[in-house]
């Protein structure tokens, strides 16, 4: 992920950092990360909504072939994250391959991102781990 600028990261900070979707107040549906009008009716009229933290892993793959940035963090597990309003995609951390599981309990988690070698940006978000002892 290099060459992205601080103005960026900025503007996309509160869907990363607070994981909240866009909810359309015409036709009730949400949809993560939020936008400014509904893809589903086109409606312009969205609210903020805090979504869960813990939810199910519902699909998930390994990833081995990854930028060579990234290489020192491969293999990584991207996984299919259900949070019972909405469905979110998202990096699996703190687990090796081997730990994960479709249908184990996750929950979300603030972790680095990337690094923009370039210009020494750190940007972090969230992640989902599993969860201890369930």
């Amino acid at each position: 992920m290099a060459g992205f600028s601080a103005p960026a990261v900025w503007r996309g900070r509160t869907h990363r950092y607070r994981l909240v979707a866009g909810k359309c107040t015409s036709c009730g549906k949400l949809h993560y990360p939020p936008s400014y009008s509904c893809p589903y009716c086109g409606s312009r009229s969205m609210v903020e909504a805090e979504l869960p933290r813990v939810g199910r892993l519902m699909s998930y793959s390994v990833v081995y072939s990854v930028p060579f940035d990234s290489k020192s963090r491969a293999p990584v597990i991207l996984g299919l994250v259900d949070l019972g309003v909405a469905r979110v995609i998202s990096e699996i951390t703190d687990a090796s391959p081997e730990d994960v599981s479709v249908g184990m309990q996750v929950e979300a988690v603030f972790r680095r991102i990337a690094e923009d070698g370039g210009t020494g940006l750190i940007v972090y978000g969230i992640k989902f781990r599993p969860v201890k002892g369930a």
